[in-house]
């Protein structure tokens, strides 16, 4: 064990209970006090000011005040380092916005990155002229984290479309066959690290033709659980080749400069159909890290970047 760091530096984070739950584990704890960083809860209810002094503050809360409050102590304190500032998160609560940063991407060397098609639809009784080929993934338009944003359905056809029980508005995004494996891809600043994970299957013409309607996600994971057990889909997965580093570094630093943030992920799925090609489908803000392997090391890593103020490893917006 190393010697614990002589310069201390004093990280705030303000988060829901359930990510305080699931992101400061005690080995995060124990790696950044090691290496000179100490963590402390930011009380969201209480006066931010009367909190201080930190070098840093991260957060992911969905209270109204606490935004105001952060806002109001950025206005103030210009230099205070705030990961990540509230306009630039509030990109990513819309399915729509989210991904609109996705098409000022500029990748090289044999590879893009796009999105799949998709529309935003006020009121699906009606018909539906979208553009679009079936299936589609139907999600709410809204994308806060709450329960009722990550309802979701597969839908094969209009008359499914017609039938959905979904929050409104919602968005219709065209669904890509793409090996039945998702790529997440998790950025901390400069660091970044691609997992595999179970998707969903491929749709053949055939059963296409002969599916349901529709069918919700909750549904789709209780039937491929029971479909796929013993027949090798961890084998696929593990045999899934991860898209080149290199890739994936270029289009996670861009993403990070054009949504202004540096604690995110995105899920990138690999179109079958055509060579090189890859779909940024979702982006979340301050993600399940600690899914993450080693994401104690990584998040120490980034917490050093932002507290030793290296402007060319974190985003210069934060």
């Amino acid at each position: 064990m190393s010697e614990e760091s002589t310069t201390r530096y004093r990280i705030g984070y303000a988060l829901a209970p359930k990510k305080v739950k699931s992101f400061i584990q005690p080995s995060l704890l124990n790696l950044a006090k090691e290496r000179g960083i100490d963590l402390f809860p930011v009380q969201t209810t209480k006066p931010l000011t009367d909190q201080f002094p930190f070098d840093c503050i991260i957060h992911k809360s969905p209270d109204l005040e606490w935004r105001n409050q952060l806002e109001q102590l950025i206005h103030q304190n210009p230099n205070v380092v705030v990961i990540d500032r509230p306009e630039a998160i509030e990109r990513l609560h819309n399915r729509v916005t989210m991904l609109q940063a996705v098409d000022q991407l500029e990748i090289a060397n044999g590879f893009s990155v796009g999105v799949p098609k998709q529309v935003s639809v006020e009121n699906p009784q009606s018909p539906i002229d979208c553009g679009l080929s079936f299936p589609v993934i139907a999600k709410p338009l809204v994308a806060n984290g709450s329960a009722g944003s990550h309802q979701m359905s597969l839908v094969f056809n209009e008359e499914g479309l017609r039938g959905l029980k979904l929050r409104q508005p919602f968005v219709l995004q065209e669904f890509v066959n793409h090996g039945g494996v998702i790529f997440k891809v998790y950025v901390a600043g400069r660091h970044v690290q691609c997992v595999k994970r179970r998707s969903l299957p491929d749709i053949s013409e055939e059963k296409l033709g002969v599916s349901e309607n529709s069918v919700s996600f909750s549904q789709i994971s209780n039937v491929t659980a029971e479909d796929r057990s013993g027949n090798g889909v961890e084998k696929l997965i593990e045999g899934a080749e991860l898209p080149p580093s290199g890739f994936v570094t270029e289009v996670a630093s861009q993403l990070r400069e054009a949504l202004k943030l540096n604690l995110f992920n995105f899920d990138m799925i690999r179109d079958s159909s055509v060579e090189g090609r890859h779909l940024v489908i979702d982006i979340n803000y301050f993600p399940g890290y600690a899914k993450m392997p080693y994401y104690e090391t990584i998040l120490t890593d980034f917490f050093l970047d932002v507290v030793q103020k290296k402007p060319d490893m974190i985003s210069k917006y934060c």
